[in-house]
């Protein structure tokens, strides 16, 4: 179980620097989407903001995670944000859900492997 904990780690921070840096370069260009996907996107796109502080958080939590720093916080923060991309795939471009479906996998699956880091958080 120990070696499964950390090739999800460090795949899942291997993508996310990845993915992080694509939203500052572009270096993997984006598959045509349907109209409402686009329409989206676009919005997004032109608040000025959002996708940068996406990349920021993909980059970050992704460097978090190959380093193994602060592992169970790096997940907790990047959740929302795989969770909205497999929402975005799911509802609007189902085509390229697969990579934001895996995210939120291993994301989930990084968060239950330091489930006793969250006691603390989670004590009523």
């Amino acid at each position: 179980m120990k070696n499964i904990k950390l090739i999800v780690r460090i795949l899942l921070g291997i993508m996310m620097v990845i993915f992080g840096l694509n939203k500052f370069m572009n270096f993997m260009p984006m598959p045509p989407l349907p109209a409402a996907a686009q329409t989206f996107f676009d919005a997004l796109i032109n608040t000025g903001y959002l996708m940068t502080a996406v990349g920021i958080v993909e980059l970050v939590t992704g460097v978090l995670f190959l380093l193994n720093k602060y592992t169970a916080l790096a997940a907790v923060i990047l959740f929302p944000v795989m969770l909205n991309a497999m929402m975005f795939h799911l509802f609007l471009a189902p085509g390229g859900i697969a990579p934001a479906l895996l995210a939120v996998v291993m994301t989930v699956f990084v968060m239950f492997s330091n489930k006793d880091k969250y006691q603390g958080m989670l004590a009523g």
